[in-house]
């Protein structure tokens, strides 16, 4: 680039300490990621308050370049370099990236599939993307769809402003349409491509389209544009065929950090984060140049981290030995990219691609090892040894001479977080060879599924402990994967078996699950019921007349009371006669499975008495409570309240007890089909679900509440009419409110952004608001029934039985077919028969039922809703008074929508998550309010018993 000359004759006085006060002391970088989190108004309001006096012929500074002498900063000339550099001098292909053509099946799965990359033609030369997939084609039919762009601030653009905005730009970090949903929002490009033959075995497709993770993308960038390092998610493996222009890519083996990139995993929870400088950067030498400071900020503020570095600024400092291995791709080309294999890309022209990555038998049990618990594995898998400390290594080295081929993780310690590359590579980098393949150097680790499988942390619970939130589906969905896998593929079991080993500890828990049948004279698990069922958070097996849940979320302290909850559940609906006994398993057995003296034992409990095993337990209900179950509801409401308090003011009063212990309940199987499976082929008019009926209400009412004396509760409310149950609901509550928009960021998913930083607004200041308290006769009353509450009513806790309607009666019919169920004939009725899963039962507004039977069971169908309200009757809200309808204090807690809402949002489980998939079109609302009245207007109109 051309910059003016400088003159000698006087010095030219440098202007950027008076130009930028205080800010003076901080490098030009620190003041670029600053500026990088201001909104793009907030930065034009900063340039007002500049303290340079600019001429007036300067003030339409957006129409002219502004030029004043005394400025010069090489950090930002370096970025602007990068955003007019040319890239002829990455346009070479003497890389080392194999060609082949026409290749099998056979030669593909020997020679490269899991092993190594290559370049294959000829796979796509019947497609009819390879001729229609350009710019001017796609704009004239595509021109008006909107594509996702690859940005952090999530975003779509329509596809003639995206063309129109690549014609013009000079961005450092191009915008880059990266779209994993383009069959949805342009289900015609689906059509132009197939999966090659070579790639077509892809294990998540036993999942639901909703179900499985992203994996197919659409691709489209301008020059300069690209993906800086990473390795693809889950440990799966990828191919990209290129349509148009010319992509520069780069790979380095498994285990193989390239130079300039961290690698950092969090040790609490295993999610991977990569600091990666992005595709070019250059180091340039000080020339000064004639910027006017603040308009170039505004210009690069977006793009602090842009994805135009690594090729300018780290591989120049690389020796030939330590270089990737590197191909440019030319359309039509098929890259293929094995599991594990870090890569970075940089278009040298505009490109059209589309890729998808799978999971098959080569990669599925680093997929599985990928999405075990714990956080050491993830390092080793991505950086080698180099996320291993010293002490770790010697432990290694020591137990690898023994010959042992495993040892316990928590031999094992780690003191640093952040993995870089520092070292050298030892051998030589291979070139290719004659037969298009070439040597890889050595590198940190062997990529071998049994040595990576080492440094899994086998103590650790698939059930209870934190989930890797980077990962592309979650526990439920894989444990639901792994099943139908297992099921539907029996020549494979040993391998998938050993996949659900590293994933589930699947063998662990059928050891648990065999002693336990062992010890009440039951049938073990057949081969097909090895697997635990359900999406619930706690393992279940289903046996031929018989079901097995063990306890296990949230650690033996919150399972002993769950179990203890549940039995409490059951024989209170005995005890008052409940018409909902019938709707619930019988229970057979129920115990304590624990470990003493090195093997498993078993205390027989039935909930009422506090066995000798957990006496040395901390936090044992108290005595003298009255509650003829002690680690029921009431305990563990108080169990759960004093865990709120101690986390909140730091204290450490709830730490987990050595021991193993995992309570277990025994029923039998309910008859009939899990809702959860019968939703593609049924519609249900309505769930029979209710804990409000009046012989439950009525114990209630009778039954001495033995909480009070032992909660201080004053700083909520010390209000005599509202209960202490009500007082400890709004107490959880006002923790969850707490960071709730930092809380939903986390959570992430496609929760608008817009939404979130309005949060906190649209919450109340007084959540005791919710309560509906209101006058009545001079005294206050709260306008909410309370009762029990089952919190996570989900689809899969409901069994259905097929009726046939005769005058509106359901009655059974008998057509042959398993439960009346059929896929010909005529259509059946299902109706609800059982209900399952009350371990997380409490006591609380009945309207925070609704969230998850909304969401979830009815997936948002106000038809349902309606129904389901006028079927129940629910007692959303007291009866009307003599003198009229119940008097609020402000209008939108009169709305018993804006209620639900507010449980959505403070709702233990992710809600919003639900929500937003069944609603796509409420992530475009503005308002809290807006989706509000969507999802949950119907509510408005309800007046609970007539």
């Amino acid at each position: 680039m051309e910059m003016p000359r400088q003159s000698h004759a006087s010095p030219i006085k440098d202007r950027r300490a008076d130009s930028l006060g205080d800010f003076k002391y901080l490098p030009d970088e620190v003041i670029c990621a600053i500026l990088d989190y201001l909104t793009p108004p907030d930065l034009a309001r900063l340039a007002c308050v500049s303290r340079e006096n600019l001429p007036n012929k300067y003030i339409e500074f957006c129409r002219k370049p502004l030029q004043f002498d005394g400025f010069s900063s090489p950090f930002l000339y370096r970025r602007l370099y990068r955003c007019h550099t040319t890239l002829d001098g990455f346009s070479f292909d003497d890389g080392n990236v194999g060609r082949k053509k026409n290749i099998s099946a056979e030669q593909f799965r020997r020679e490269y599939d899991g092993i190594k990359p290559v370049l294959l033609n000829g796979l796509a030369d019947t497609w009819p993307a390879r001729s229609t997939w350009t710019i001017d084609q796609l704009v004239s039919k595509y021109g008006d769809v909107a594509f996702k762009i690859s940005s952090s601030l999530k975003f779509s653009m329509k596809f003639k402003d995206y063309v129109s905005y690549m014609k013009q730009q000079h961005d450092e970090d191009p915008l880059y349409i990266f779209d994993d949903k383009f069959g949805e929002s342009a289900p015609g490009l689906l059509k132009d491509y197939t999966v090659p033959q070579i790639f077509t075995e892809d294990f998540f497709d036993v999942l639901e389209k909703d179900r499985r993770p992203p994996f197919q993308w659409l691709v489209i960038g301008p020059a300069r544009s690209g993906a800086s390092w990473h390795v693809d998610p889950a440990l799966t493996s990828t191919w990209n065929t290129l349509l148009c222009g010319r992509k520069r890519w780069a790979l380095y083996p498994p285990g193989t950090v390239p130079l300039g990139v961290t690698v950092n995993v969090d040790d609490d929870d295993g999610d991977i984060s990569v600091d990666s400088p992005s595709s070019l950067q250059v180091y340039g030498s000080y020339i000064p140049g004639p910027v006017f400071y603040l308009l170039v900020l505004v210009t690069f503020a977006e793009s602090f981290f842009a994805c135009v570095q690594w090729w300018l600024d780290f591989y120049p400092l690389l020796a030939n030995e330590n270089k990737p291995i590197e191909c440019t791709q030319l359309p039509g080309e098929t890259i293929f990219v094995p599991s594990g294999w870090w890569h970075c890309v940089l278009n040298l022209e505009t490109t059209i691609a589309v890729t998808q990555n799978f999971v098959n038998c080569r990669n599925f049990e680093f997929v599985c090892l990928d999405m075990a618990p714990g956080y050491c594995h993830r390092g080793v898998c991505r950086a080698g040894l180099l996320a291993l400390d010293e002490d770790s290594l010697e432990i290694i080295e020591k137990n690898m001479a023994n010959g042992k081929g495993n040892f316990k993780y928590s031999d094992l310690t780690k003191k640093k977080k952040n993995v870089r590359i520092l070292r050298s590579q030892e051998s030589e980098n291979g070139k290719e060879t004659a037969d298009g393949s070439y040597g890889l150097w050595e590198h940190d680790f062997s990529y071998d599924i049994n040595y990576l499988a080492m440094f899994r942390n086998s103590e650790l619970d698939h059930f209870s402990s934190p989930w890797n939130l980077d990962n592309s589906i979650g526990p439920q969905d894989l444990r639901e994967w792994l099943s139908k896998l297992w099921l539907g593929n029996p020549g494979m079991r040993e391998m998938i078996w050993k996949g659900a080993c590293l994933a589930l500890n699947a063998d662990r828990w059928l050891d648990c699950v065999g002693k336990i049948c062992f010890f009440h004279n039951l049938p073990f698990p057949n081969e097909n019921a090895k697997f635990p069922v359900g999406t619930g958070s706690n393992p279940v097996y289903v046996m031929d007349e018989y079901v097995v849940k063990i306890f296990a979320e949230g650690g033996p302290q919150s399972s002993i009371f769950d179990l203890g909850t549940e039995l409490e559940f059951y024989s209170t609906l005995c005890e008052v006669n409940s018409p909902l006994k019938n709707h619930i398993p019988n229970v057979l057995a129920s115990g304590i499975l624990h470990m003493e003296n090195g093997s498993y034992k078993i205390d027989p409990w039935d909930g009422k008495t506090v066995p000798d095993v957990i006496r040395n337990i901390t936090m044992l209900p108290e005595n003298g409570t009255g509650d003829a179950f002690p680690f029921g509801v009431r305990s563990k409401k108080l169990f759960k309240y004093r865990k709120i308090v101690s986390t909140e003011y730091g204290a450490d009063s709830s730490e987990e007890p050595s021991i193993i212990l995992l309570p277990y309940l025994i029923t039998n199987r309910c008859k009939g089909k899990i809702y959860a499976k019968l939703r593609a082929a049924t519609k249900p008019s309505y769930v029979a679900l209710s804990f409000s009926n009046s012989a439950l209400s009525d114990f209630e009412q009778n039954k001495e509440v033995s909480l009070a004396n032992s909660m201080d509760m004053e700083f909520i409310s010390n209000e005599s009419y509202i209960p202490v149950e009500c007082k400890i609901f709004v107490r959880t509550l006002i923790q969850e409110k707490k960071n709730a928009s930092s809380r939903l960021s986390d959570r992430g998913g496609s929760i608008p952004r817009t939404l979130i930083e309005k949060v906190e607004a649209y919450l109340p200041d007084d959540l005791m608001k919710l309560l509906f308290i209101y006058e009545e006769n001079g005294k206050k009353k709260i306008g909410k029934p309370w009762s029990w509450i089952h919190k996570d009513i989900m689809d899969d806790n409901i069994y259905m039985e097929c009726k046939s309607c005769s005058n509106g009666i359901p009655a059974p019919t008998t057509n042959g077919s398993v439960n009346g169920h059929s896929n010909g004939g005529d259509a059946k009725s299902w109706c609800p028969s059982y209900i399952l899963d009350f371990s997380n039962l409490s006591v609380g507004d009945s309207i925070y039922d609704l969230v998850p039977l909304h969401l979830d069971v009815f997936r948002g169908n106000s038809t349902l809703l309606k129904q389901f309200l006028k079927s129940y009757k629910l007692p959303l809200t007291r009866k009307k008074t003599k003198q009229g309808s119940m008097r609020v204090s402000d209008d939108k807690f009169g709305r018993l929508s804006y209620h639900a809402m507010c449980y959505c949002i403070l709702h233990d489980e992710n809600a919003l998550g639900s929500l937003f998939k069944v609603w796509k079109e409420l992530r475009t609302a503005e308002s809290w309010e807006e989706v509000e009245l969507k999802v949950w207007g119907e509510l408005n109109d309800y007046e609970g018993f007539p």
